[in-house]
């Protein structure tokens, strides 16, 4: 019976150790940002915490080496960080400096190499030039909460008991604004900016280390772990790619252009292929990241429809036409922001800003485009086949046009303004200057300008 007994006490000691060992196996998945912060690094880091949270990970490590980047991408990456539920940990490896210094303070705890640096988080436009105090107020709304969110310890005094923050919010807001001052630590006139010694001094960093390997087994204190790393894809590049802002401005401009160039073409051609192609290419990553919903896209579409009711049914530009401008833009911005169906209490002013901006930005460059393409139409180039005219140089070199001015005729096809007009049986090309005219109208020729005759309806 006594053996019996020992038996079991050797068989429970031996499962408590086996499960104590396999306990002390860790996994730690590692991200890394060596690059500035934009669309693709978000996708990196939003990716990555997917995975590891699949692979139930103990511990995320970032492997952070930034100048800054976009604010609009570091603050997805900040908010997917604090409510991650695996513990985010961050290895400064030189550089983390603007948006990369709001992503670390977002982290759990913060390791620093020698030499390293963290802050100067002002707002900057493309120049380096400081944006107005509206957008630094953000920024620093923003940094202070995110140091705010790691709470506060607790410190008995005798009997006395203290709250200190595990990181001070005043002095991430001293990175953002030279106007903030941190006793014994900084004077107004600079932007704050720690060393790795400093910012151990001052709460902002947990540790030195030379390596992501001494942050795990000195700090993590994981001394039997495994270290997986996340790999971007081809399709991660490129899907961060064509959500840059800029080229989301180009995509605009292109999809204007496409549908201003059809217009004054006759049937489906180069224009209305290359708006097409630009609309997939602005809404297909947007909808596979969960931005772009059916509905914006629909809002979109219905658009398009009622701009071309308003050039093919209506001849007159009215409420079909204005409409159909109101809600192609509002597709356009709507499919930008993050926001769930019709609720849009998490997007912030700043994000609705930005998309309108955007796309205001490639509204505005896609006319002066269209005006400044409308008059290299017809020359010798790239633009020459999307003329309705024909050489320009042939048709100066034939003064018989002149002589056609006074006769009448009828529009051979459409005119809007631009189409074919016929005159004693021959077809030229026509610009209206009557507005829209239906084909089959009686029109008279009034001038000759640019190898073009000039119409109007009798």
């Amino acid at each position: 019976m006594k053996n019996s007994e020992f038996l079991w006490i050797l068989l429970l000691l031996l499962v408590t150790t086996l499960k104590s060992e396999g306990k002390e196996h860790k996994l730690v998945y590692q991200i890394d940002i060596k690059k500035e912060i934009d669309n693709t690094s978000r996708i990196y880091l939003s990716n990555g915490l997917a995975e590891a949270n699949a692979l139930g990970a103990d511990a995320v490590l970032i492997h952070i080496n930034t100048y800054g980047g976009l604010l609009e991408a570091a603050d997805s990456m900040r908010t997917a960080i604090l409510y991650n539920p695996v513990p985010v940990y961050v290895f400064i490896d030189n550089n983390a400096a603007s948006a990369g210094a709001l992503i670390s303070i977002a982290c759990k705890k913060i390791f620093m190499r020698k030499g390293a640096n963290i802050g100067a988080a002002t707002v900057v436009n493309q120049t380096g030039t400081a944006m107005p105090d509206k957008y630094q107020s953000y920024m620093r709304a923003m940094i202070r909460s995110t140091a705010e969110a790691h709470g506060k310890d607790t410190i008995i005094q005798g009997k006395d008991t203290l709250y200190k923050w595990k990181r001070d919010p005043l002095i991430a807001e001293a990175m953002v604004d030279e106007r903030v001052v941190v006793p014994n630590l900084i004077d107004t006139g600079k932007v704050l900016t720690f060393t790795a010694d400093e910012a151990l001094q001052w709460g902002y960093c947990d540790g030195i280390a030379e390596t992501p390997s001494e942050v795990i087994t000195r700090y993590l204190g994981y001394n039997d772990y495994e270290l997986k790393t996340y790999t971007p894809s081809w399709y991660d590049d490129l899907k961060g790619f064509l959500m840059s802002p800029i080229l989301q401005s180009i995509l605009i401009i292109i999809i204007i252009g496409g549908i201003y160039f059809e217009m004054q073409t006759p049937g489906l051609g180069f224009p209305s292929a290359a708006a097409l192609a630009a609309a997939i290419l602005y809404f297909a990553p947007l909808y596979l990241d969960g931005l772009a919903q059916n509905w914006e896209i629909l809002v979109f579409i219905i658009g398009l429809i009622l701009i071309v009711v308003e050039i093919f049914v209506i001849p007159d530009f009215g409420i079909a036409g204005i409409s159909g401008i109101i809600f192609l833009v509002a597709g356009l911005t709507l499919s930008l922001l993050g926001n769930t169906d019709f609720n849009f209490e998490g997007v912030s002013t700043r994000e609705i800003g930005d998309a309108t901006l955007t796309v205001l930005v490639g509204l505005v460059l896609g006319f002066v485009l269209i005006i400044w393409l409308s008059n290299k139409i017809g020359h010798k180039g790239m633009f020459r086949k999307v003329a309705l005219q024909k050489d320009l140089e042939e048709a100066h070199s034939s003064p018989s046009l002149t002589a056609l001015i006074g006769k009448e005729g009828t529009a051979f096809t459409v005119l809007r303004p631009s189409g074919k007009v016929m005159i004693d049986g021959e077809v030229y090309d026509g610009v209206s200057d009557s507005g829209f005219i239906e084909k089959g109208t009686q029109v008279k020729i009034v001038r000759f300008e640019n190898a073009q005759v000039y119409v109007e309806t009798l």
